[in-house]
Order: structure tokens, then C-alpha cells, then sequence
């Protein structure tokens, strides 16, 4: 019997798995960097051990400390959770040479699939369909597009969809470099690239005594930058015969490594129906809820009863309903899905699942993944849990970073996704219309700014009338405030009087104010969105911790109700309707905040990982790749905006830079 627990990761999993142990009577011990040190699943946990330093090579990626861990904190069994050293073979037998129970597949099956071209000879043999790899040297212009990917990695990191056959060697190159800097090895393949394409895995679950379970099917098909963004279960659309093919599939390849515990199994399905195998990721996925959901289980127990040498059920119990799962990131869509930090004021999500890493006051970092949250819906049909999720998505408070929440409701909502017509290229594809700013003729953004208006009027210290700007017999100036939409940049002025026939608010004849509640500042010694106290190291910013104001308007003979709170400059405006981020603008701008023509600044905090071979005084063309930067998990390229001369590089391999750091300078002309 396991009866204390080391979980070996971090945010979102380790507090999934920390919540289970506790159901099941199973003491926890939590790992945190110095980055984590105050993180929810740090405290969450009966006992936590410092891994001293920020990067996750430094921390996570640490085998000997995390081994070393859980034996100072008396454990008797880890948990990999999913990433990190999840698939690392020599981190499960180093476990087990400590004399420590691992929870997860056997280090020898782990290892048959670690290697993806090794991976697909042993399907092969076990009669999995897959697809037929390219000699890279020998990829023609028939052959396009193929997809360049790296044989030890995963999460998108070293792959490339390569449309043009000049393109390929660089493309090769930069995906071996890629590769061995995420995952130590450069090795990497080439296969044909399959265009309308579904992304369909198997959740599979084996115990020790040779039962196999498949549980159904998942669909992941959107994706950014091949990484996941909504799943559901089960794929929708499939043919019966498919579904059996897919689940004897999976089957087949776990037996054929002898696999134990949860795993699954991922397949490409052609717009013809022909299922081939992808991979299989020997751990359990962020996806799993959806499995869950429809089954009635809780694979991260069943997960340790399989490492204490339970048996499984001859069959598992039978799908029913529906599930959808949305991965809530702090990101900018519009923007090259660039990961946004900063503090995460709030994180609500009512009516609904909430997988979460981060809570309210937490901070979003520059070492690890930009996903805050996975949200979950649950229906009896696919409809109702598509419209149950982006409904509570739309509703959902979240103040802090850019998310990419506004995106995933209007994905949900798409009439192609609605449909069920959804494959690997729709996030590609749509992103133009998923990421649109809100138009300027619809009214829901301009009553938003009124709102965030009038709600900073109200919380000065005088009579309503007084804070709005006070009540005169002849006509006057209307009072104005300014603020920029988040993200997008679009500035708003809002202009209001107050008359004798109440409020009078600039382009809006048919707004009424009812109410206006201002929100009161909280006692600065403690954060009222994380019920934690402050820390007396960080300075309290104005608003920081208050309380939302109400205002409440009629509009065209309805009342609409908004919700309002203020961090400093920010405004975040909540309705029923869907959310609001402005920024407060001043009323006279700093004249000096300029930046001059040509350079080039860093997009967001990370560190220079690549420089191009280029060389100032070298002419470079508009859209060649300057240098690389990596931030969460993610590589980002910085390209020259126009074709000139490089006369400035402020930037090494390994150097970390913060968000409006001076990386380079091209100068127009010759």
C-alpha cells in the first residue's frame, strides 16, 4: 500500500493528483523551484522540498533531486504527472533503484516508445497502420507538403510543416537544433503531412495481470502550433468501424510492450477514414478529464491501485454523455500566440470543472507553460456540452494576463466545430475571424468603457452627482475619460454628462444610468482573490485589492449590469454578455515614450536561445529570421520588420531579456 506520495511536477497535475491522495488517504509531497516556492500546489501538499533554482533544468528536470526527495521526506512512491521526466526511462528506474514504488508503465515500455521512429517499427510488427516515413534527402516536390518532426520530443517542440521543397533543408535545421535543445537529442524524421487531417487518441489503462482497457476515443484536433487547445470525448463523426479499429489498435500496441498503467495511444484519421498511428505518450494526458467525465472515473487512482498491484474490471464501465475541455492559456492568439506574465488577479469559472494551476494572486512566469486552466463541460449530448462551455467561458472572470479565452468561445461557437467538421488545420485556418477585434458599430465594447467611466468617477470621495461630474442648468462640456482596449490597442474616449434628465453618455442616446456601486479598497495586508496575505515584499498598486464596482445601465429599455474592478491602470469589466480589458489612459501622454524606427524589442520576458548567421553592417530582408527567443516552453522568432541594414545586435545565446528589451536595430535603405 503507497501511503506517501512524492508528486515529481508542478501546477495544474500536481495539484489533480495531491487532490486524489487525499481522497484515497495518501500523505503528499510537493516539489517546487524557487519560482514556485509560494505556488497553490506547493501548499497544497502535506510537505514540500525546495529544488533550488528557477529553469526547469535546474529543478524539474532533475532526476537525482527529485529521487533525493522524496527519500528525505519519507515517501514511498512517485507520480510523474505529465511532461518533465514523465518518459524519461532512466528517471523510472532510478526511482525504483531507491527502493520507491513508480507509478507508471514499466522503464522498458516507456523506452520502446520514446523514440518515435523506433515506436513505429514495433506497430509496425504488431499490425498498427501507420504511415510510411521519407528519406529527407529524397523528398521531391510530389511529396509535399511532409511534416519534419523530432523523434524524441513532443508539445510541437522541433516540428515543421514544410509546403516548399527550398525550404526543407533550413527547415531540418532549425528543427535538429530545436530538438536538441528541448529534449537532448537531435535526431528527426520526415513523413507525409496530411491536410484535413483529425487528430484521435485512445485513452488506454493495463494492470499487471494482462487486462487492457480502451475507454472510448478522444478528439483533439485543435491545435496551435501542434499543441492541443480543445478536446472532447468521444471523437464525434467517427464510423463504427472505425471506433473498433482504433480501440483494437490501441489495444495491439500496448500489449505489444507489455504496458502497465495509463496511457494512450494517438492516431491521424484522413478525411477518408483511414486511422493512422502518431504515437504513444506513456504517461497520462492533460486531456484525461474528458475521459473521466464520460466514464464515471478517476484515472489518477486507478493509476496508483495499478502500482500497488490491483486488478482492473474484465471491462470498464460503459461512456455516457458528453465532454469538452478547453485549455485556458495565458497567451496572445492575435499576436503569434505570444505567452503573457504578470499577476493572475482572478480565476473564476461558475457551473463548471476547473482543472486549474495558478490561483487568484499567483504569478504567471517566464520558466514554464503559459496553460492556467483546463475548463470542462459535461452534457448528455455533444450540443449542450459545446454550448455549457463556451457559455461559462464567456462568464468566466479573469483578470491578469491576455488569455486566449475570447478565441476558445468563439471557436466553440464556429458552425464548423458546432458541426463536428473540425481537423488539425481550423485554428489555422479561421484565426483571422477567431481573433478579430469586436466591431466597432456593435455597442458592447463602448458600453463596456462607459462603464469602466463611470465606475471610476464613483470612487471619488463626493455626492453621486458630484463624482460624475455634478449637475448644471446650461449645457457643458461632457466629462471625458480615455482608455485602450486589451489586447488590440484600440483607444476609446468616453464621453458623459450628467442633466436634468440623468445621464447623457457621447454616441450612446439610448443609455440610462440606474446604479452606480463603487467598489472599496480592501485592507492592503491581505489579498481578498487569494484569501493569502500580502506579500510585505511587493509594493500594493492602487486597486490592487479592491472590490468590483456595479454599474448598472438601461439600455434601449433593458438593464444590462457590469461588473468592474481596477489593478492599477487596468480595468477589468464582467458581464453576463462576456468580458472587458482596458487600460486607463492619462489625460497628457509622456512625449518621450518613444522608440526609434528599426528596433527591434523583445516581444515578451524569455532568453535568446539562437542567433541567425548574420553580422551587423549585413543587409537582411523583411521577415528573415534575426535571432530565436524561448519563453514557456515555446521557441519565438524575431524577424527583421523591413529590408535594411543590421546595425545593431544586443543579443547572445543564453542571455535572458525582458519584455521591451532592445534585441536589434535594422536601419531602412542601404
Amino acid at each position: 500500500m503507497i501511503r506517501s506520495l512524492l508528486v515529481a511536477n508542478r501546477a495544474e497535475i500536481a495539484r489533480r493528483i495531491v487532490r486524489t491522495c487525499r481522497d484515497l488517504g495518501i500523505a503528499t509531497v510537493a516539489v517546487h523551484s524557487d519560482a514556485d516556492a509560494d505556488a497553490p500546489h506547493a501548499r497544497e501538499a502535506d510537505a514540500a522540498v525546495r529544488l533550488p533554482g528557477d529553469a526547469p533544468a535546474d529543478t524539474y528536470l532533475r532526476g537525482d533531486l527529485l529521487v533525493k526527495a522524496a527519500l528525505a521526506a519519507g515517501a514511498d512512491a512517485v507520480h510523474p504527472g505529465y511532461g518533465f521526466l514523465s518518459e524519461h526511462a532512466d528517471f523510472a528506474r532510478a526511482v525504483r533503484a531507491a527502493g520507491l514504488v513508480w507509478v507508471g508503465p514499466p522503464p522498458e515500455a516507456m523506452e520502446a516508445m520514446a523514440s518515435k521512429t523506433r515506436a513505429k517499427e514495433i506497430m509496425r510488427k504488431a499490425g498498427v497502420p501507420l504511415l510510411d516515413p521519407l528519406d529527407p534527402a529524397e523528398v521531391t516536390a510530389g511529396d509535399l507538403p511532409v511534416l519534419v518532426k523530432a523523434a524524441a520530443g513532443g508539445g510541437g517542440r522541433g516540428m515543421r510543416v514544410v509546403r516548399e521543397l527550398a525550404a526543407l533543408p533550413a527547415e531540418l535545421d532549425s528543427a535538429r537544433a530545436e530538438a536538441a535543445s528541448a529534449f537532448g537529442d537531435g535526431e528527426i524524421f520526415v513523413e507525409p503531412y496530411m491536410e484535413g487531417a483529425r487528430h484521435v487518441e485512445v485513452q488506454v489503462l493495463a494492470d499487471n495481470h494482462g487486462t487492457v482497457w480502451t475507454l472510448g476515443t478522444r478528439d483533439c484536433s485543435l491545435q496551435r502550433r501542434h499543441q492541443k487547445v480543445i478536446e472532447e470525448a468521444p471523437a464525434p463523426g467517427l464510423e463504427e468501424e472505425l471506433r473498433r479499429t482504433l480501440g483494437e489498435s490501441a489495444a495491439n500496441a500496448a500489449r505489444a510492450i507489455g504496458y502497465e498503467g495509463a496511457g494512450t495511444v494517438e492516431f491521424l484519421v484522413s478525411p477518408s477514414g483511414r486511422a493512422y498511428f502518431l504515437e504513444m505518450n506513456t504517461r497520462l494526458q492533460v486531456e484525461h478529464p474528458v475521459t473521466e467525465e464520460i466514464h464515471g472515473l478517476d484515472l489518477v487512482a486507478l493509476q496508483l491501485r495499478i502500482a500497488e498491484g490491483e486488478r482492473l474490471d474484465a471491462e470498464p464501465p460503459a461512456p455516457r454523455g458528453h465532454a469538452v475541455e478547453a485549455r485556458l492559456y495565458a497567451e496572445d492568439p492575435a499576436r503569434g500566440w505570444r505567452p503573457q506574465t504578470g499577476i493572475l488577479h482572478r480565476l473564476e469559472v461558475p457551473g463548471l470543472r476547473v482543472d486549474s494551476g495558478p490561483d487568484g494572486g499567483d504569478a504567471i512566469g517566464v520558466h514554464y507553460d503559459p496553460m492556467l486552466a483546463k475548463v470542462i463541460a459535461v452534457a448528455p449530448t455533444r450540443a449542450e456540452a459545446v454550448r455549457r462551455l463556451a457559455h461559462g467561458l464567456e462568464r468566466a472572470r479573469i483578470h491578469g494576463p491576455v488569455t486566449n479565452r475570447e478565441l476558445l468561445v468563439r471557436a466553440l461557437r464556429h458552425p464548423e466545430f458546432e458541426a463536428g467538421r473540425m481537423d488539425t488545420g481550423f485554428l489555422e485556418r479561421h484565426l483571422p475571424e477567431l481573433t478579430a477585434e469586436a466591431s466597432e458599430n456593435g455597442e458592447a465594447v463602448p458600453l463596456a468603457a462607459l462603464a469602466a467611466a463611470l465606475a471610476d468617477a464613483a470612487r471619488r470621495p463626493a455626492t453621486v452627482a458630484g463624482r460624475l461630474g455634478g449637475w448644471r442648468n446650461v449645457p457643458s462640456q461632457p466629462q471625458l475619460r480615455s482608455y485602450r482596449a486589451e489586447p488590440g490597442g484600440t483607444e476609446h474616449e468616453v464621453g458623459y454628462r450628467l442633466t436634468r434628465d440623468g445621464l447623457l453618455a457621447e454616441g450612446l442616446p439610448d443609455v440610462r444610468l440606474l446604479t452606480v456601486e463603487p467598489g472599496w479598497a480592501a485592507d492592503p495586508g491581505r489579498d481578498t482573490q487569494s484569501g493569502r496575505a500580502a506579500d510585505p515584499g511587493r509594493a500594493v498598486q492602487p486597486g490592487r485589492d479592491a472590490d468590483p464596482a456595479r454599474v448598472v445601465l438601461d439600455v434601449a429599455g433593458v438593464r444590462r449590469t457590469f461588473e468592474v474592478t481596477a489593478y492599477g491602470d487596468r480595468r477589468y469589466v464582467d458581464t453576463p454578455q462576456g468580458g472587458h480589458v482596458f487600460t486607463a489612459l492619462p489625460r497628457f501622454p509622456d512625449p518621450t515614450a518613444r522608440t526609434e524606427p528599426g528596433s527591434l524589442l523583445a516581444p515578451m520576458p524569455g532568453t535568446v536561445v539562437r542567433i541567425a548567421e548574420v553580422a551587423v553592417g549585413d543587409r537582411v530582408e523583411a521577415g528573415q529570421s534575426l535571432l530565436w527567443l524561448e519563453a514557456m516552453k515555446m521557441e519565438h522568432r524575431v524577424t527583421a520588420p523591413a529590408a535594411g541594414v543590421l546595425t545593431a545586435l544586443h543579443a547572445a545565446p543564453g542571455r535572458q531579456v525582458e519584455v521591451g528589451a532592445l534585441l536589434a536595430v535594422v536601419a531602412a535603405g542601404e
